[in-house]
């Protein structure tokens, strides 16, 4: 089966084609955009297709970035997950990206438990811990930093993600760093897929409210009848 996977949760507009069957990447493409997914990913989900020498009906399943990340990010990409796994009448299946993380860490260090981290700022961390054979053992949820380094502290993992330095400095100790990256290497995210297989259609994950909120001098008062 051949599977397309998307990441749009952070900075990169990614996508690559996957063999599950044969465990290889057959083609990707990846935008550093820090914003835009939604007027690049089409081109690029098309020129993944194109390097891998396939098309959209040759696609088996989806597979999409479903965060925690960007909040426009996250919203591109798992509807376009959902459109394209709807139109193809395939299945569509969600990877966090604190998994993805935890399983590019993994790969550096096998056998170890991972504390997947991101800043999400507000002085707040999104963080996972998976145990040595990949099982959640906490979160994905909001900590503090000192919520974090304690609980990496008490388990020892490899740290990764874009707060991994952070909770290492916190704690006090050194600990083996996997990527520090706001998100994983998008045939991770396929690997990921593939070995999960077709659960609830994906939605993204969201730790914490948005951002933007509305002004109240221009909310209108309920007229009553």
């Amino acid at each position: 089966m051949k599977l397309l996977a998307i990441d749009c949760a952070a900075n990169l507009c990614a996508a690559c084609v996957y063999d599950a069957a044969a465990g290889k990447e057959l083609g990707r493409s990846v935008l550093d955009l820090g914003r835009g997914h939604a007027e690049h990913l089409m081109a690029v989900i098309e020129e993944a297709l194109k390097a891998a020498g396939t098309d959209y009906a040759g696609l088996g399943a989806i597979a999409v970035s479903t965060g925690p990340g960007s909040f426009t990010g996250l919203r591109v990409g798992v509807s376009a997950a959902r459109g394209l796994a709807l139109a193809l009448k395939i299945p569509a299946i969600g990877v966090t990206t604190l998994e993805a993380l935890a399983a590019q860490a993994r790969a550096t260090f096998p056998g170890r438990a991972v504390l997947a981290a991101l800043d999400a700022g507000r002085e707040e961390i999104h963080a996972a811990l998976y145990d040595e054979v990949s099982v959640l053992r906490y979160g994905p949820a909001v900590s503090t930093l000192s919520q974090a380094a304690t609980i990496a502290a008490d388990s020892s993992p490899v740290l990764a993600g874009t707060a991994a330095t952070q909770i290492a400095a916190s704690a006090g100790r050194a600990f083996d760093i996997g990527p520090t990256s706001a998100t994983a290497d998008i045939v991770v995210y396929a690997r990921l897929a593939a070995a999960n297989g077709e659960g609830e259609k994906p939605k993204p994950l969201y730790l914490r409210g948005a951002d933007a909120k509305p002004q109240a001098g221009f909310i209108l008062s309920r007229q009553k009848n």
